[in-house]
């Protein structure tokens, strides 16, 4: 499907997803961009009601404005305890220009007000002391666009796990050090590259995004 004689944009400027989409797009025979790449471009309004609404806005409009393949992601944390929120509110949960500490500290603050409730899990982890506040799941919609042929391919990928009451770990972004992987016995925040790469909502939607093009 994809026009050589075209360069690939990631249409994201949030360094830690370029940097797991590089790791896992190296092989392909294009060089990636990012919209870092291309500051004089306007910002995308992403108006869409779900993730894969708002990544194919984002990659149609890109890709159009710069006559590049666009890969365009929107994803995001769904918390059970929160009927689903943030959603695709994830990166503005706690207001438009918000940290991801300042989401993550929303998104406590929230679960611990359920907690005192008795509406939360509030269950703890042994040994390590921190409490599971309630199940979640990281959703990651990607859609790659060919504007030389207005053809996109859209994928889907989910990563269950639980919220837990502090974070833990250097390494990710977002909501990742409060993400806890009960296989893993780690958080999000805790695992190598190459551990994510391989069970992340966004590595599973990669892995399938891959296989389209190989077919």
């Amino acid at each position: 499907m994809l026009n050589p004689s075209l360069g690939l944009v990631v249409a994201t400027t949030n360094k830690g997803k370029l940097k797991e989409f590089v790791h896992r797009l190296q092989g392909m025979n294009h060089e990636i961009l990012s919209l870092s790449d291309f500051p004089e471009l306007p910002p995308v309004v992403e108006d869409g009601d779900t993730f894969l609404a708002n990544a194919e806005i984002k990659a149609r409009i890109i890709g159009d404005a710069l006559n590049m393949i666009s890969l365009a992601d929107d994803s995001g944390l769904c918390v059970d305890a929160l009927r689903g929120e943030p959603g695709v509110y994830s990166a503005r949960y706690a207001g438009e220009h918000a940290t991801d500490l300042d989401n993550v500290n929303k998104l406590l603050i929230e679960l611990r007000s359920l907690s005192t409730a008795g509406e939360c899990n509030d269950k703890p982890i042994h040994p390590l002391g921190y409490k599971l506040l309630s199940p979640a799941y990281f959703a990651c919609a990607l859609v790659l666009y060919d504007p030389s042929k207005h053809q996109i391919i859209s994928v889907e990928g989910t990563c269950p796990g639980w919220i837990i009451d502090q974070p833990c770990g250097g390494g990710g972004f977002g909501y990742d050090p409060i993400f806890y992987l009960p296989e893993y016995g780690r958080t999000m925040a805790e695992l190598t590259i190459e551990e994510k790469s391989a069970i992340s909502h966004r590595g599973k939607a990669l892995d399938s995004l891959l296989s389209h093009l190989r077919l």
